[in-house]
């Protein structure tokens, strides 16, 4: 191994692949350490679309929207918010971009909320029965498996979430969001 390390050629060659590696660990830091803004990444853009209406919970409700969840948060890593579901739409074994499954909202004083993002869910079983045993993907983002058994008591499914309406510094398509808090529940 010594010898080849004197050769010229050789140690150029290690030379730009250790640079190449560099470069690319810097540009994936890079890229996933500020969130995108408008007009950046297009699921964002079409989840805004799709639900700029919500941003007033009013509209939400009379749409036929309620509350699924309490306050969902990590003791470090952030929070996700409140869910809203619509238990109207029944799965179909599709997603789409303009159809979330799920609204979040983070609690504000006086009991407000703030739109804050959404998250697209769908079981493995629904997937697989529309769309055949691949991984499930929203505008050619891969959505997270999330086995069975899980914290939840659901069957494996797939989720993603989208923070189109609250900047993520953990990523756009993250679980957790570290600026979204939820010791306002109550209307604290």
């Amino acid at each position: 191994m010594k010898n080849l390390m004197l050769n010229p050629i050789l140690r150029g060659m290690w030379a730009l692949l250790l640079l190449g590696i560099a470069i690319g660990a810097l540009s994936a830091q890079i890229a996933y350490s500020h969130p995108p803004k408008s007009g950046s990444l297009p699921l964002i853009d079409k989840v805004r679309h799709a639900t700029a209406r919500f941003r007033d919970i009013n509209v939400a409700l009379a749409e036929g929207w309620a509350p699924a969840t309490p306050c969902v948060s990590g003791p470090d890593t952030g929070a996700m918010g409140v869910h809203y579901v619509q238990p109207a739409r029944k799965p179909d074994g599709t997603v789409a971009a303009d159809a979330p499954q799920l609204l979040i909202y983070e609690p504000l004083p006086n009991g407000a909320v703030r739109l804050v993002g959404v998250e697209f869910l769908i079981t493995v079983s629904d997937w697989e029965a529309k769309n055949g045993a691949v991984p499930a993907l929203l505008d050619g983002n891969l959505m997270n498996l999330v086995s069975s058994p899980n914290r939840f008591g659901l069957p494996a499914f797939y989720e993603l979430h989208v923070w189109a309406w609250e900047d993520n510094p953990k990523g756009s398509f993250a679980d957790w969001n570290t600026r979204v808090k939820c010791d306002r529940e109550n209307g604290d």
